[in-house]
């Protein structure tokens, strides 16, 4: 199938999410090895490097700039397997604490959970989950699962990292840039969309499209537009996929909401095609760091406009990685009385008119606490910049609510973010549409 539309600037969208933090999450992964194989392995064995797998998404190579999780397995001894194996009950927690206890000598003032399947160390700007397991023969590992009384259970990350590897390879590295390109879309949208299920979804496309082993960054507009359509007709539904590499069951998670997210997209890009403004559209869809000529130009414009140029984004305060689902609605009020929700109102694509109260509140989130709040209130339009009042910082105030009033008409909207150990972990978007009174 031949290409067909050329568009500029994927070169440097990709290069923009390129992964920052690695060395420092290596140097506190190596650390971690170190401290437990002094516990558990003989003295010639206790180095830095022996018995440490990085795994999860900085393992396969598809993590982004911004990543705050670090997955890390720990391959143990077999004595030890036993050891907790013939407890009488639960012995996965107790070989989770155990380790806990050993990582709390080294970082005492840091903190550490055991629970789960997982031993949690918060560093700042982002979150060290490490899995104590056991390595098979067959290449798997066995490890701890606390729930409903203890189990062991399998996993097999480094089938994972390998056939990934492989399909990169094959494709002259457009599969991790596209695993890549969908978590900032992901991020910059702010939905839930697990990094797993991203690079089985897109290994999935790329199997059906090998064709994509010749493209260049030039061929990627397209590349996008298919698979957003390929993501856009999963079915919400399904309960699982098979993971790359290793077909264990990944979950679908936040009820498939990646799908109606894609098809969103691609009206986004369908329009812009109309109206020929796609890299605005790209920008909109995949944020700043997607660079464009038409947009320089409209920056150099805005510039030389007389009005504070005051606004704020997330991506250059915190590093976002969004984990969790956030929602917003708003209390339309006059006169003290409740008129409606906003949500409502958009939903009736209705639109504002003045003199109203307004209070945006969040509606629903599934992060736990604790977080911080940051609410952002943007003001568009020619009677915005008329009256230098843009505004579009973005304020940290560990409030559930904003209120604001409509004063002018413009496409307003408003963001919330919350900030979890210093990233950016959820999202939300609401557009505030204020007509003439």
């Amino acid at each position: 199938m031949a290409m067909a539309t050329k568009v500029e600037g994927f070169d440097v969208l990709c290069s923009n999410l390129e992964l920052d933090n690695f060395a420092e999450m290596e140097k506190s992964a190596k650390t971690i090895a170190k401290k437990l194989n002094s516990v558990y392995y003989d003295d010639e064995d206790s180095d830095d490097t022996s018995h440490l797998y990085i795994v999860g998404s900085v393992g396969r190579k598809t993590a982004i700039k911004g990543s705050s999780d670090l997955d890390i397995l720990f391959d143990l001894p077999s004595d030890i397997y036993k050891k907790f194996d013939d407890y009488e009950s639960n012995g996965q927690s107790s070989l989770l604490q155990e380790v806990k206890a050993y990582l709390k000598e080294r970082y005492p003032r840091t903190d550490i959970s055991g629970d789960g399947q997982v031993v949690v160390i918060e560093f700042n700007h982002y979150t060290v989950e490490l899995v104590p397991g056991f390595k098979q023969l067959d290449g798997r590992f066995k490890y701890p699962d606390t729930h409903d009384g203890g189990s062991w259970k399998y996993t097999d990350p480094l089938s994972e990292q390998s056939t990934c590897k492989e399909c990169d390879d094959s494709s002259n590295g457009n599969y991790f840039n596209f695993c890549h390109i969908i978590r900032k879309w992901k991020n910059e949208q702010g939905f839930k969309f697990g990094g797993l299920l991203i690079d089985t979804l897109v290994y999935n496309h790329f199997k059906e499209n090998d064709f994509y082993s010749n493209s260049t960054f030039a061929d990627y507009f397209d590349i996008l537009k298919k698979l957003l359509s390929y993501l856009g007709e999963q079915d919400k539904a399904r309960t699982y996929w098979y993971a790359v590499g290793s077909n264990q069951q990944v979950m679908n998670s936040d009820k498939g909401a990646f799908v109606d997210q894609a098809n969103d997209a691609m009206e986004i890009i369908e329009t812009a095609e109309s109206d020929d403004d796609v890299p605005t559209a790209l920008r909109k869809i995949l944020g700043k760091e997607y660079p464009s000529e038409q947009y320089v130009l409209k920056e150099a414009a805005f510039a030389a406009n007389s009005f504070a140029h005051t606004e704020q984004f997330i991506q250059d305060l915190f590093p976002v990685d969004i984990r969790y689902s956030l929602s917003l609605d708003c209390e339309v009020r006059q006169n003290g009385f409740r008129e409606k929700l906003l949500s409502a109102i958009l939903r009736d694509r209705q639109i504002l008119r003045h003199n109203k109260q307004l209070e945006f509140f969040i509606d629903k989130t599934d992060c736990s606490k604790p977080y911080d709040i940051y609410w952002k209130v943007r003001n568009v339009g020619s009677e915005a910049e008329r009256r230098n009042c843009i505004r579009g910082q973005i304020k940290k105030t560990n409030l559930q609510t904003q209120r604001e009033h409509t004063d002018f008409k413009g496409s307003h909207f408003v963001e919330c973010y919350l900030v979890k150990n210093n990233v950016c972990v959820a999202r939300a978007h609401i557009d505030v549409p204020i007509g003439v009174a």
